[in-house]
């Protein structure tokens, strides 16, 4: 009996997360078939219930249908509460949904295990105040570091979405023009470099030995990655561990099976030819 999962959102076709899995379940030796599935705005509820009427046992959730993820779950873990957005459903037998969000957990994990990068004690520049930027925010802060800075076009909500997390010490928020000092580490959650856009970030804001960290990726590196290199960071990375790691955490979530992700961050870095 294979059991069935998907991933929703809207563009899908370019999306890992079936290749990602498919390799998870190989791996592991787990009964998964894992496949994309397009829904339409206005839909996606429907389409849920529907995917799981029909025998699905769980499905993650990307762009634009995160929010209405978080709505649509009886239950909530911790960090899919406070980001107000849910990546990964998981269907239980009385029919209940159980919604999570396993980015912060993809992003630590992979910034900390997988490029050796410690967070305790660290100036961390944050960039936009989005879904993207909310679903890391908790996990980043709970690894301690010395402050957090959230800098977006519009200051007003990142100084809002700052505010929502005063329990943590140092984390503040506001515009582009506010960024002062420099960082031991910068993290874009914009889309932005995608399209060969920059945030407006002043000179000499990456401290000496610092890091930067795209949460996009690409085939070539992109254009934050790029920018990373030219201040001369220690490493210059892009999301795809992020991708791999918070599939893992899923994929546990679902199976309680915990993938090795080093060999599958391996062949789909290959797989993008670098």
């Amino acid at each position: 009996m294979v059991d069935r999962y998907a991933v929703f959102g809207n563009p899908i076709a370019h999306s890992k997360s079936p290749r990602i899995h498919n390799l998870f379940a190989q791996q592991t030796g787990e009964s998964v078939e894992y496949s994309a599935l397009l829904s339409e705005p206005e839909e996606f509820a429907q389409d849920v219930m529907m995917f799981l009427v029909t025998g699905g046992k769980g499905c993650n959730v990307t762009v634009p249908f995160k929010q209405e993820a978080w709505e649509l779950a009886d239950e909530l873990s911790a960090y899919a509460a406070r980001a107000k957005a849910v990546n990964t459903l998981a269907f239980r037998d009385d029919g209940t949904l159980y919604g999570a969000n396993t980015d912060g957990i993809g992003i630590v994990r992979d910034l900390q295990q997988n490029h050796g990068i410690a967070l305790q004690g660290q100036r961390i520049l944050l960039l936009g105040a989005g879904g993207a930027v909310r679903g890391v925010l908790q996990p980043l802060l709970e690894a301690h570091p010395f402050s957090l800075f959230i800098a977006n076009r519009t200051a007003a909500k990142a100084t809002e979405l700052a505010q929502d997390f005063t329990e943590f010490a140092r984390v503040a928020g506001g515009g582009f023009d506010e960024i002062s000092g420099q960082f031991d580490l910068i993290i874009n959650g914009t889309a932005a470099s995608l399209q060969g856009d920059l945030p407006p970030l002043p000179a000499g804001c990456l401290a000496e030995g610092g890091s930067t960290y795209d949460m996009m990726y690409a085939a070539k590196p992109t254009a934050f990655v790029q920018w990373g290199r030219a201040q001369g960071a220690a490493k210059a990375l892009d999301g795809l561990g992020m991708l791999v790691e918070q599939a893992a955490e899923a994929f546990f979530i679902w199976r309680g099976v915990r993938p090795d992700t080093a060999p599958i961050l391996a062949q789909l870095r290959a797989e993008l030819g670098g």
